[in-house]
């Protein structure tokens, strides 16, 4: 067997960082970078990014040697992705927090609202009904990151944590301030105003998790193979017929349903922070479903049927 060399340089200084010799050239971009951390310990292989060429992107870590397009001698070059930290610990702490910071507002712990209001309760029922609804979807949230998801990538940037909670507990902190204060008035057409909007939540909450259990069921447990995604037997999984990524149409739809319940401003800037936020993402999955399969469905739009 003939074996391949692999040089690695920086791949902003062009500095030589590592010289493997005798790889073999069935290694995998993974087996490389444990090899590369033997050299340098202080990059372990969730921070290193390898590619082919310095400002190319990052090959994938089952990529193989020798279907590379480079000969017996090859050169990657290494970019630092920075501390990381699993996927995992980044949706519990980022889902947590809401789920706490809200129900800190809710029972109107001491220091919110003033002495005399510490430990009252709402006397509207759409208070009440708010909070069952904002605490079933991040329970939901949590045990779906422990029981459900299947991550392609294990690790993202330790940065991202902080972002990510920034976002989440502060519109959460947010939204539970107005909706809980002593001074709340419930919606403008009253019950019948909340119904609806709970309806629309309940719905959308089935869904987004109808189409997390779909999406699960496409990818083997420890794999990160792709495949498309198309309805089964539940009907909420249909919408997949019209957009490429519906768990992002269902959890705009159930924040829009607990803005329509708590008519609160707060709510409904999340819902468009967030809306745009999941139309990002939703395209960037589109054109990647587009790109690697040749047939993929043409009507599907990336979250909203027909339209965007």
């Amino acid at each position: 067997m003939k074996h391949h060399e692999v040089e690695i340089l920086d791949a902003k200084t062009r500095e030589k960082l590592c010289f493997l010799d005798k790889v073999e050239p069935h290694a995998t971009i993974a087996e490389i970078k444990n090899l590369f951390t033997k050299n340098h310990p202080q990059w372990y292989p969730a921070r290193q990014s390898l590619r082919l060429d310095p400002k190319g992107k990052s090959l994938k870590d089952e990529d193989v040697l020798q279907k590379l397009p480079v000969g017996t001698t090859a050169t990657l070059y290494f970019r630092d992705l920075g501390a990381q930290i699993s996927w995992v610990t980044v949706f519990l702490t980022e889902y947590a927090g809401p789920l706490f910071i809200y129900l800190l507002f809710y029972f109107r712990v001491p220091f919110i609202y003033g002495h005399k209001y510490d430990f009252t309760s709402s006397r509207h029922t759409v208070v009440h009904l708010a909070c069952i609804c904002h605490s079933f979807h991040y329970i939901k949230r949590l045990l779906e990151t422990l029981f459900v998801h299947r991550f392609s990538h294990g690790t993202m940037p330790l940065r991202n944590i902080f972002k990510n909670c920034t976002y989440y507990w502060g519109f959460a902190a947010w939204m539970a301030y107005y909706i809980n204060h002593p001074l709340y008035t419930p919606p403008t057409y009253g019950a019948q105003q909340v119904k609806l909007a709970l309806a629309i939540f309940v719905i959308c909450q089935l869904g987004n998790f109808s189409i997390h259990m779909a999406l699960r069921d496409l990818r083997p447990a420890g794999s990160k193979t792709r495949k498309i995604p198309y309805p089964t037997k539940n009907p909420f999984t249909w919408l997949f017929l019209l957009v490429s990524c519906p768990n992002y149409t269902y959890e705009v739809g159930s924040w829009i349903g607990f803005a329509i319940m708590t008519q609160c401003l707060p709510v409904a800037l999340f819902s468009l922070v967030g809306f745009t936020q999941m139309t990002i993402w939703a395209k960037g999955k589109h054109r990647s479903y587009l790109k690697e399969f040749r047939d993929y469905p043409p009507l599907r739009m990336p979250i909203i049927p027909f339209l965007l």
